[in-house]
């Protein structure tokens, strides 16, 4: 298991990593409010709210394993 959607296409099994698009909209927005005054130590601590899945089932299928329907259902990408 690893953090990136690449390694996965590379041959990694499963990949789960915070949502890119969703972190940079955060990211602008926080930019934004200090660029009009409000200053970084008042801004609450973000973090990521959604997080994607990745899974390789060509890996999987050279390992040997079953990865079942329901994993499949919630990944955002399934690479065959």
């Amino acid at each position: 298991m690893n953090a990136w959607r690449t390694a996965v296409e590379e041959g990694g099994l499963i990949g789960y990593q915070e949502n890119w698009p969703g972190l940079h909209r955060s990211t602008a927005a926080y930019v934004s409010k200090i660029l009009n005054g409000t200053k970084p130590g008042d801004l609450p601590v973000g973090r990521p709210t959604k997080y994607d899945l990745y899974i390789n089932l060509k890996t999987a299928k050279a390992l040997g394993l079953t990865i079942p329907p329901s994993l499949l259902q919630r990944a955002d990408q399934v690479i065959e």
